[in-house]
């Protein structure tokens, strides 16, 4: 290997034998990198160049432009074809047959026969067309040049001029040369623009059509957000599904499958078809490829809905505007209109709006009532505005419980006879307390109905939120009876079957507001036991049977695909009191939200209809005031200390009221405003007696000080 040496002189000269030759050597360093070659540097930056986003987009809009003429040239082609030949005829004809319309092929055939003599009439004629052109060109010449004669000879009479007998003829040739002249001027230009203008309109039918393949398409027209739907959009996501038997018939189908759909009509805020599927292919094939036939329209899962009408082999799908349902759908006819009153007999509430846009309207005649869904989705407020809307009725009763207790029916204080509030198990005790109160006066109703057929009663609407709090409940009575579980010894089921076996007859109804269903908070003879089953977003399909059963399932009822958070309020209905279309087992509706201002002052209205109801609280608040600093300091007594938990414990024993619902958080805050904080000990949290102490001294010193 060579060396690389350096010979560094003091002067420019040659060196002599004599002179002093320093020689240094130069070893690369090894850490340094090492050069990158000039066809690696070229080969990145072509590679960039070819990838860039400026490049791709320039190559797609080439590619799209070139296609378009293609793609134009075929549709023109094809159009000529349909127009010359019986081709249209022949698939509209087999459409028919593939489709059992046996009448309609008929027609379709005769159609096609009537095209075919009239194409051959024209044909033959064309075999005698040249002599008759000829004959009647020579016709034509002669009585032309006849009257152009004779229009000379009156010219030549009237100038006395012989001359003027060919005028006309002279000045016919003369305007015959000018048309060749320019025919001759302009024939060039015109053979050499024609071909480029012939592009152009096969360029601007392509364009207009999207003859193009999709990643060859601009950006918003690749993605169709919002594109309309039309037929052939919705066979070719039919197409697309993923169903071979369905994709098969459709390539069979002379008019690629636009025999399978009804017109497509404006349904609300979106459009609505049926769909007849071929022979091989069920409804619920279809059905489970809900998420792909949304995609392959353009559209979300969610604004997608199939369901199943009356006709065989028939799946109808509700399209969506794009973004139509993220949209509110207006205040309830309950705020708008303060003179509106309600009749439990032969009304119905106004819910909402179904997906088509028309009022969803409730009626709530000796039907029991079940709404549930996920937390937070609406589910109270659905419930509370048909409430608010019964209790314009001046003669309805209400018995409430609402077993979360966070003041959602306080409006409710004044026009309920009975108003329970809290999520405690004395609370739960005191709901299953009133629900068998209720199952009493349904038997006192029931043996006054056999003294008297004719009997009337006002209707009692037995109405208990947050119902899982109740099934769940494992407090017992002295008997040991538990208040929860679904056993035939469980005072809160029991009651309630009762309630759901006789009660509709003689006005007694239980409403239930219940979330995350399951057989344990939501018992299957319960559920099955409302008239009218509501749900909200839900998270499996399984929920969803458990909700609103599995008739309205298997006919398309999909509350689990509901998005949970950006549908609230958005339920799915099964009930005979809504009015569902024909051959459905649910409807979709979007409840109004009715806010708690607005609810309040409803409520006022319904009060004001009434000579005025007392509210009895089966829990009372406590009202006395107590010192949760000098009660801590109380239980702990002489000891140092004191675990957390024992101090809890020691303070509900001295005021339950006041401090049996508290948790060492509730502990915890309270010393932690007054500089006592609970510390670890042995590893157990615990409550130190000084720390008490000296906080309440310190708190009189400066309760004194303020007060000089």
């Amino acid at each position: 290997m060579s060396e690389n040496v350096v010979h560094l002189h003091k002067n420019p000269e040659p060196p002599s034998e004599s002179a002093t030759v320093t020689t240094l050597r130069v070893v690369p360093d090894p850490a340094s990198p090492k050069p990158v070659p000039f066809w690696v540097r070229s080969g990145r930056a072509v590679r960039t160049a070819v990838t860039h986003e400026t490049t791709r987009t320039t190559a797609r809009a080439v590619a799209r432009h070139s296609l378009y003429v293609a793609g134009g040239a075929r549709i023109v082609g094809r159009r000529a074809w349909d127009g010359r030949t019986a081709a249209r005829y022949e698939r509209m004809l087999r459409a028919a047959e593939a489709a059992g319309d046996f009448e309609a092929a008929a027609e379709w055939e005769e159609r096609g026969q009537r095209f075919r003599e009239a194409r051959h009439r024209r044909r033959m004629d064309l075999l005698h067309s040249p002599l008759d052109a000829a004959k009647g060109a020579a016709v034509s010449a002669g009585m032309g040049i006849g009257g152009l004669v004779l229009l000379g000879i009156a010219m030549a009479i009237a100038t006395k001029d012989p001359t003027e007998v060919v005028t006309p003829l002279m000045a016919v040739i003369k305007f015959i040369n000018l048309m060749i002249t320019i025919v001759q001027v302009v024939w060039g230009p015109a053979i050499t623009i024609g071909p480029f203008l012939a592009l152009l309109a096969l360029w601007s039918v392509g364009a207009h059509q999207h003859a193009a393949p999709r990643w060859a398409l601009p950006p918003n027209v690749r993605s169709g957000e919002g594109e309309p739907i039309t037929p052939s959009i919705v066979v070719k996501a039919l197409r697309d599904l993923g169903i071979p038997a369905l994709r098969k018939a459709i390539q069979e189908m002379g008019d690629a499958g636009a025999s399978m759909l009804s017109p497509i009509v404006i349904a609300g805020c979106g459009v609505e078809v049926d769909v007849t599927l071929p022979s091989g292919v069920s409804t619920n094939e279809v059905q489970g490829k809900r998420r792909k036939l949304a995609e392959n329209l353009s559209r979300h899962e969610h604004e997608v809905f199939i369901t199943i009408p009356q006709a065989a082999r028939t799946v109808r799908l509700w399209i969506a505007d794009s973004g139509a349902l993220d949209e509110p759908i207006g205040p309830s006819p309950l705020v708008t209109d303060e003179t509106m009153t309600a009749d439990y007999a032969k009304g119905k509430a106004p819910w909402g709006q179904d997906l088509r846009g028309d009022a969803a309207m409730l009626s709530l005649y000796q039907r029991h009532l079940l709404v549930t869904g996920l937390s937070n989705q609406g589910k109270t407020a659905s419930l509370r505005a048909l409430a608010l809307w019964l209790a314009l009725d001046r003669s309805v009763l209400f018995w409430l419980a609402d077993l979360k207790g966070v003041g959602d029916w306080a409006m409710f204080d004044g026009l309920a006879q009975v108003l329970i509030q809290g999520p405690t198990d004395d609370h739960v005790i005191q709901a299953t307390e009133m629900v068998e109160d209720a199952v009493e006066e349904m038997n006192r109703r029931i043996e006054a109905r056999r003294t008297d057929p004719n009997a009337t009663f006002p209707p009692l609407i037995v109405l208990v939120d947050e119902a899982q709090v109740a099934f769940m409940c494992p407090a017992k009575d002295d008997d040991g009876r538990p208040y929860g579980g679904s056993k035939a010894t469980s005072r809160y089921f029991m009651a309630v079957r009762k309630i759901h076996n006789q009660g509709r007859a003689v006005d007694v109804l239980m409403w239930q507001g219940t979330q995350d269903p399951t057989d344990q908070n939501l018992p299957k003879l319960v559920r099955e036991g409302a008239h009218t089953r509501a749900s909200l977003a839900l998270g499996t399909e399984q929920q969803s049977r458990m909700a609103l059963g599995d008739k309205a399932v298997n006919g398309g009822a999909a509350p689990h695909l509901l998005r949970q958070g950006l549908d609230k309020g958005t339920l799915v209905v099964a009930s005979d009191g809504i009015a569902i279309p024909a051959g459905q087992a649910s409807i979709t509706v979007r409840t109004h939200f009715i806010d708690d201002d607005a609810a309040e002052a409803i409520a006022e209205r319904a009060k004001a209809l009434r000579d005025g109801v007392t509210t009895l609280h089966a829990i009372e608040r406590d009202t006395e005031e107590h010192d949760p600093l000098a009660d801590i300091a109380a239980v702990i007594g002489d000891a140092p200390r004191l675990r957390t938990q024992d101090v809890i414990k020691r303070l509900s024993a001295l005021n339950p009221t006041a401090y049996g619902e508290w948790s060492p958080v509730d502990l915890t805050r309270v010393l932690e405003a007054a500089g006592a904080e609970p510390y670890k000990s042995d590893g157990r949290m615990v409550v130190g007696r000084d720390r008490v102490t000296r906080a309440l001294a310190d708190r009189d010193e400066t309760d004194s000080t303020s007060a000089s």
